[in-house]
C-alpha cells in the first residue's frame, strides 16, 4: 500500500473544490505522496477536521464565504496546536500582502492554474515531511 498524504480543501464552492482536486491528480508531483483529499464547504467543519488530526496540508479558498479563507487561515493558526502549512487561494496577485497578514505559508491566485497550483502544494508537503522527520 502507498502512503498517502491528506489535504483539507476548504471552499463553499464546489467547483474551486474540484479544480483543486483536478490541478492535484494522484499527486502533485512524483516525489511526494498521494493525496487523499478531505473537502469542507464551512469554516466549523474545517476546525473540526484540524481537531480531528491527520491534516498534512491546508487549501483555504481566500474567496469563500460567509468567512473567507484568509480569516479562516488566520484563525487556525492562533487555535490549533502545530496546525499543517496552509496554501491560500487569492482572487488576484494584488492581494499577497492580506495572505501575509493571515499566516498563510503560499498563496497562489483564482481560479486555480494546475502548474503552478501543483508546484505550491508539494512544496509544502515537502516541508511537511521534512518538519516529521526532525
Amino acid at each position: 500500500m502507498q502512503p498517502t498524504v491528506t489535504v483539507l480543501v476548504y471552499s463553499d464552492d464546489s467547483t474551486t473544490r474540484e479544480q483543486v482536486r483536478l490541478a492535484t491528480g494522484r499527486r502533485p508531483a512524483p516525489d511526494v505522496p498521494v493525496v487523499e483529499f478531505v473537502e469542507c464547504a464551512t469554516p466549523a467543519a474545517v476546525v473540526k477536521e484540524l481537531d480531528r488530526g491527520g491534516v498534512d496540508v491546508c487549501v483555504l479558498d481566500g474567496e469563500a464565504v460567509p468567512m473567507g479563507g484568509m480569516g479562516v487561515c488566520r484563525q487556525i493558526k492562533d487555535e490549533v496546536f502545530a496546525c499543517p502549512p496552509v496554501l491560500l487561494l487569492i482572487g488576484r496577485p494584488q492581494d499577497a500582502w492580506l495572505a501575509t497578514w493571515s499566516r498563510a505559508d503560499a498563496a497562489v491566485t483564482l481560479p486555480v492554474e494546475p502548474v503552478e497550483f501543483a508546484s505550491a502544494l508539494a512544496s509544502l508537503l515537502r516541508q511537511r515531511k521534512l518538519q516529521s522527520a526532525s
